[in-house]
């Protein structure tokens, strides 16, 4: 039997879904702002640069202006390189300058926290933004440490050995997200 015949992949958002989900955090993101004008959406790789180029279109159609919106990589700040495995570092790409913004770092997952915590400490090299917010399409548990999104599209326990993965039509031809497990033989 095949890897891939083992590989069970359930949905949890389907493309409906996931559409009313982005609206709905779109909605929350102004709501918690004071002025969308200096709001700020960072997409942490992979996923999370995707998620937050979509959101900024959100963003801008319920607004009537464009959202600055970039990339931000932590990969450097990371204290788990060992346990995750080396990967090719993304280019950080700030729309402009984090001074005096409302920064959303958007990652698609939140699992243990320790990604986020990379990402804080890589944004802090960029300068002092107003106020850091966290945006997480999933979050599925497991924290190592206490952090918490202030926006979340959706809270789904899984086990450790599960994933969780974003699909969007522009980069993988299909959109919504899935529970994958591998079944054991």
């Amino acid at each position: 039997m095949s890897a891939a015949e083992n590989d069970a992949k359930v949905e949890i958002l389907s493309e409906r879904d996931l559409r009313k989900t982005l609206v709905r955090l779109a909605t929350q993101v102004l709501e918690g702002v004071d002025d969308s004008r200096r709001l700020m959406l960072l997409g942490i790789p992979t996923r999370g640069v995707q998620l937050s180029k979509v959101l900024a279109h959100e963003l801008e159609q319920l607004t009537g202006h464009a959202i600055a919106q970039g990339a931000l990589d932590p990969t450097f700040h990371r204290d788990d390189l060992e346990r995750i495995g080396t990967r090719l570092p993304q280019l950080t790409q700030l729309p402009n300058s984090v001074e005096g913004r409302q920064v959303v770092l958007v990652d698609d997952v939140i699992f243990t926290g320790r990604t986020v915590r990379a990402a804080l400490e890589a944004l802090q090299g960029w300068g002092r933004a107003e106020r850091v917010m966290l945006l997480a399409l999933v979050d599925r548990g497991h924290r190592e440490l206490p952090i918490q999104p202030d926006f979340c599209g959706r809270v789904v326990p899984t086990r450790r050995s599960e994933t969780i993965e974003l699909r969007l039509r522009d980069v993988d031809g299909e959109e919504g997200v899935f529970l994958r497990s591998l079944r054991l033989p």
